[in-house]
């Protein structure tokens, strides 16, 4: 029997694991993931716990509830991979692959900016962890006046778009709570703007204005001043903070490193179009774990689990795969008082207004605020426990169409 071993039961994982099993006969082929956790966490709920929306009960489940049936479930730690001998070395045991599906995400690095660990869990706080989204609420929900700075250290992070979700929501529920004239919001960005593309930065720039948020852009934090309550940059300027909410550097897992097979930051060097580990044979990345110039998001993973199954089958009955992820990437961004926008882009082009994802019907708006792509966003969390990890096909085509979209959409200063 030929195996398949995925390391990783997040979302790509999962994913993986339920498009494969469909399309590979249980007799010939043994499909096994490797995690070290029993529990898969709904990653996008985490940003709504700060705000009470969500507890972390609503964003956990059993893993074991979305490994289809005839695929084998491993609980152990990966330490090391050695693709020459085609083996997964566990802290319990030792796995041999015929292919390997590397779906390991990313983690936090707090420790890699100076002076970061020194107010951690106190004046600086995260949600990109689920004990950090919960340690966060309960800072959030007695602040009552000061500066709120959200920092993001570096590119790249997980689910880019969080942190502006995080300021538009930290406006409505300071609002809420009646404080809001009394607390100062600022996204703090090594970007050049709200958003990485010109029209969306625009877009949600001018959202920012209207929410007086302010943004401050290139910045490029060197170390965290916690006795006087500042970040600093590199170049030695300072912004000053009550409460800092850190996105750290996002690295991919210790074992990728160990087996010499990534970048500095751990990353998997992946064939942006194929999914293939572009020096390693038998081996297809997917999600986080790669270094693809696109989204670390659930969304984009989705996409992604499409191309590999496609050409890890391609492969097996002797054709080469086909280049045809091509970046693409969904995301909705709440901005308070039940209303979102939604964005969808790829390699080539960048987010553009119109529809989706029916061209010119939606129902969803691309690059509007609206109370309908809440309700989307909201909806989420149900079609992924329920469709998404289970390999149920959605309305989403795997490739971005530009059907329905402005293509040529005017940037003012």
């Amino acid at each position: 029997m030929r195996r398949i071993l995925i390391l990783g039961s997040g979302a790509g994982g999962t994913m993986m694991a339920a498009g494969l099993r469909k399309h590979l006969n249980s007799a010939e082929w043994q499909i096994t993931i490797i995690d070290n956790n029993e529990i898969h966490h709904y990653q996008p709920g985490w940003l709504f716990i700060p705000f009470g929306v969500y507890t972390a009960e609503d964003c956990k489940k059993p893993k074991r509830d979305f490994i289809p049936k005839g695929v084998e479930f491993v609980l152990d730690e990966i330490v090391g991979v050695n693709p020459n001998t085609k083996e997964v070395e566990g802290k319990k045991d030792k796995y041999k692959y015929d292919w390997l599906i590397v779906a390991t995400g990313v983690r936090i690095m707090p420790e890699e900016v100076e002076g970061m660990m020194d107010g951690w869990g106190d004046d600086i706080h995260n949600f990109y962890t689920l004990e950090g989204a919960v340690a966060l609420r309960k800072k959030m929900k007695y602040f009552k006046s000061g500066r709120v700075v959200l920092n993001v250290a570096e590119l790249p992070y997980k689910c880019p778009v969080a942190p502006l979700e995080f300021i538009f929501m930290a406006d409505w529920f300071f609002t809420e709570n009646g404080v809001r004239d009394d607390v100062e919001i600022e996204l703090v960005t090594p970007v050049a703007g709200a958003f990485t593309k010109p029209i969306a930065s625009r877009i949600l720039g001018d959202i920012a204005v209207q929410k007086n948020i302010k943004v401050t852009p290139n910045y490029d934090i060197a170390k965290v001043n916690h006795g006087e309550k500042t970040i600093e940059s590199h170049k030695g300027e300072k912004v000053s903070y009550d409460l800092l909410i850190a996105v750290p550097p996002n690295f991919g897992a210790q074992w990728v490193e160990d087996s010499g097979m990534g970048d500095p930051m751990c990353y998997v060097d992946t064939d942006h179009f194929t999914l293939k580990a572009k020096d390693y044979d038998n081996i297809y990345v997917i999600g986080d774990a790669t270094n693809v110039p696109t989204s670390k998001a659930g969304a984009v993973a989705h996409y992604e689990s499409e191309t590999i199954v496609e050409n890890l089958i391609r492969e097996i009955e002797g054709q080469t795969p086909k280049a045809t992820f091509d970046g693409h990437a969904t995301c909705f961004i709440c901005s308070g008082y039940e209303k979102a926008v939604l964005i969808d882009f790829n390699y080539e082009y960048e987010p553009l207004p119109g529809k989706f994802p029916f061209p010119g019907l939606g129902p969803f708006s691309l690059l509007g605020d609206s109370n309908f792509n809440y309700w989307g966003k909201m909806m989420f969390k149900w079609v992924y426990w329920n469709l998404m990890l289970k390999g149920v096909e959605l309305p989403l085509e795997q490739q971005l169409t530009l059907a329905g979209k402005m293509r040529h959409v005017p940037v003012t200063d």
